[in-house]
């Protein structure tokens, strides 16, 4: 039977993949991640993972490397990273997705240098949106777990075959302590077979991986990444309505919707700040202001369809991301509208806010949410604005 403990976040994470029997799991520590790792080392000592190879590298970079290895060769594997840690990885992340192995990593999110940040926001994981990864988003520890598990059925689909990164904020999910359903070892297995590769090295059916691409095939082979994306939009939703009829929770999924019932304001965000936002919501509507959340669980592949029928009757959208692209804006704003477009007649407000681990409050959703109702007003409210920036420590003429 499950079992109900009160445990880490990053331990939740260790046993959801211990439930999981990879057969390789490597490890570099970086913090806030390298809890989960340890973890998963001290179950390998202790001989509950006993099929299971730990394998200490000596970068993130060798840390990729060794996933992409193990599941080429046929093997479920599993790692996490966090930060800069993610950064060193990328090229080998590239390479994972183009290969198409279904490896399996957890993503402690953190700020990326420079300066120096060891909180969390979302600057690791949205750099790496393009590589091919599919991409969930969890708001609590239980959700990062379940994500765990589901993350294999989706990306061992023989309609996707692709690696999957299950996102937890740093230090706010990783570190805290919550009540969490652990696993019976049964029920996993039932719900995940064991792993049969489509493609594998083997010497006595020699395949080759990773071989040179002419232009003449390069745009096709990109081409098959981004086409499996897509049908993972199904898989996703599939694998989450099996998870709940086989363990009773619906924690997986493309979106989530919260009070949105004549909502006229959406508030949309990722990640664990969706909780303050709830609570945000259930003031404002107790002070008759109809203002709803809208959670986006998979952000990779994008979930065009499913946010177009969850902000259908809206007639503002408060966008707020953890995230900044140089230059431009959030990057959930900048997907939110290109989804949107000619799709919605609903004003969208970008909010830059939390970079570095900075608290976003319950009145500074509320202070969003205002924003939204003037903009429908018609009253003059900047499209993107970064949150609480504080413009007396700005230096001037650099």
């Amino acid at each position: 039977m499950a079992l109900m403990k009160v445990i880490e976040g990053s331990m939740a994470v260790a046993e959801a993949a211990k439930a999981c029997r990879p057969a390789v799991v490597s490890a570099y520590p970086i913090t806030p991640q390298t809890h989960i790792v340890e973890d998963i080392s001290q179950m390998v000592a202790d001989g509950d993972m006993p099929n299971c190879e730990y394998v200490r590298t000596e970068s993130e970079f060798g840390a990729a490397s060794m996933i992409q290895g193990a599941e080429a060769a046929g093997a479920r594997s599993f790692s996490a990273t966090s930060s800069q840690g993610a950064v060193l990885m990328y090229e080998v992340l590239f390479a994972i997705a183009g290969l198409r192995l279904p490896c399996v990593m957890a993503m402690a999110n953190r700020s990326v240098s420079t300066p120096l940040s060891i909180w969390n926001d979302h600057q690791d994981a949205i750099s790496a949106r393009d590589n091919g990864w599919i991409q969930l988003w969890a708001e609590d520890t239980q959700e990062a777990a379940d994500m765990i598990i589901q993350a294999y059925k989706i990306g061992e689909d023989h309609r996707v075959l692709l690696p999957v990164m299950v996102n937890l904020d740093g230090f706010l999910l990783t570190h805290v302590y919550e009540p969490v359903e652990l696993y019976d070892q049964k029920m996993v297995d039932e719900f995940l077979p064991p792993y049969k590769p489509l493609y594998a090295l083997d010497p006595k059916n020699p395949v080759t991986m990773g071989t040179l691409a002419q232009p003449e095939v390069y745009t096709e082979a990109r081409y098959m990444v981004h086409d499996a994306q897509l049908k993972a939009k199904e898989v996703i939703e599939e694998v989450a309505d099996d998870f709940r009829k086989k363990f009773g929770r619906y924690s997986g999924g493309l979106v989530e919707t919260y009070k949105m019932e004549g909502a006229e304001v959406a508030l949309i965000a990722m990640g664990s700040i969706i909780g303050t936002m709830k609570d945000a919501v259930d003031e404002m509507r107790e002070e008759g202001m109809p203002v709803g959340v809208v959670k986006v669980r998979t952000y990779r592949p994008f979930p065009v369809e499913a946010l177009r029928a969850a902000l259908k009757d809206t007639k503002a959208i408060c966008v707020i991301d953890r995230s900044i692209s140089m230059g431009m804006e959030g990057p959930l704003f900048t997907d939110l509208k290109a989804g949107l477009y000619a799709a919605s007649d609903a004003e969208v407000l970008g909010f830059v806010a939390g970079l570095g681990g900075r608290d976003i409050t319950i009145e500074d959703f509320k202070d969003m949410a205002k924003k939204g109702f003037s903009r429908i007003k018609g009253e003059r409210v900047s499209e993107m604005e970064w949150y609480k920036l504080d413009t007396d420590i700005l230096p001037e003429g650099i």
